[in-house]
């Protein structure tokens, strides 16, 4: 189930927090939503999951629109909240019978649709425990599996690795990875290479507003201004091949970053690699490394939210 979101609008006495931002979250991929604080990604979030209704705007679940179905998109989303709420005194499996049963999950299917959330998540070996006996992380795959115990079309996560350990977020995630074959999955973070492992698409706001949005691969590359290559030559002096290199078309900036390598700033969409090669051809120079920068997303993070 795709999910369509036009022009929505959300203020609070007088500020807006979502400026009418539109964007598609598709069936069968991880979308992430990155944003400083006050950018508006939880007030997104919230509209999202119904808690909040947007001043403006649509959103269409499928074919519903939150005007006129909300009672059946509730049926269709699964919500995981950024404090997870979770009856503590219940063992596991005693939470997600109780959370079946509010999702009117009927009797033939509820044994068999829990456990296969316990297995999906991970909890055969906790599902007899009390809640307020398990780790953050465990806690956090229990949220999961409530959010999942009716087998939504479209899952909602809002920060779900926070707090966790490495080893923890390595769990959560190949769980989302999962669920995101076949769904439609939306989580926000601030952990931006958690984003970048995660997501097949990422949306990043500021000030209510998108700013970026696309792959990472596309980020990187409306994001780029010129093109960065680290580059190892021997055969001469560090200063001949300095100059050299600083004049050569297109190229921008040269940098000697240690002895006998250097970070070049080129201009996009220029192969410079073959006049690299031409030159160490005319000097008979040898290239001991010839590797791409890569633009991280941390600093296409802060470029564009550093413009708004």
């Amino acid at each position: 189930m795709d999910v369509i979101v036009e022009k929505l609008k959300k203020s609070f006495e007088g500020h807006i927090a979502v400026d009418s931002i539109s964007f598609k979250a598709k069936r069968g991929e991880i979308l992430g939503l990155l944003g400083p604080n006050g950018a508006g990604k939880t007030t997104t979030m919230q509209i999202l999951s119904g808690y909040l209704l947007p001043d403006r705007g649509n959103i269409n679940f499928g074919d519903y629109s939150i005007w006129k179905q909300a009672g059946k998109i509730k049926k269709v989303i699964g919500y995981l909240p950024e404090h997870n709420p979770l009856y503590a005194e219940m063992n596991v499996i005693e939470f997600l019978f109780f959370i079946g049963k509010l999702q009117d999950i009927p009797k033939y299917k509820m044994t068999s649709r829990v456990l296969d959330m316990i297995r999906l998540c991970g909890l055969d070996n906790e599902k007899h425990k009390k809640i307020h006996e398990l780790s953050k992380g465990y806690r956090q795959r229990v949220g999961i599996a409530q959010a999942l115990i009716h087998d939504p079309e479209v899952v909602i996560l809002d920060e779900p690795t926070t707090g966790l350990d490495p080893n923890q977020i390595f769990g959560i995630r190949k769980i989302i990875k999962t669920i995101g074959q076949d769904k439609t999955v939306i989580l926000s973070s601030h952990i931006l290479s958690e984003i970048e492992t995660t997501c097949d698409q990422v949306m990043i706001m500021s000030n209510g507003k998108i700013v970026a949005n696309g792959t990472t691969s596309e980020l990187r590359r409306k994001s780029d201004s010129d093109y960065s290559l680290k580059l190892g030559i021997k055969g001469d002096s560090i200063p001949v091949i300095h100059d050299a290199l600083c004049s050569l078309p297109n190229v921008l900036h040269v940098e000697l970053i240690q002895e006998q390598n250097f970070e070049l700033q080129c201009k996009p969409e220029v192969e410079i690699e073959r006049t690299i090669f031409d030159l160490c051809r005319e000097h008979d120079w040898y290239i001991s490394e010839l590797t791409p920068v890569q633009t991280r997303l941390e600093d296409i993070f802060r470029k564009v939210t550093q413009n708004e």
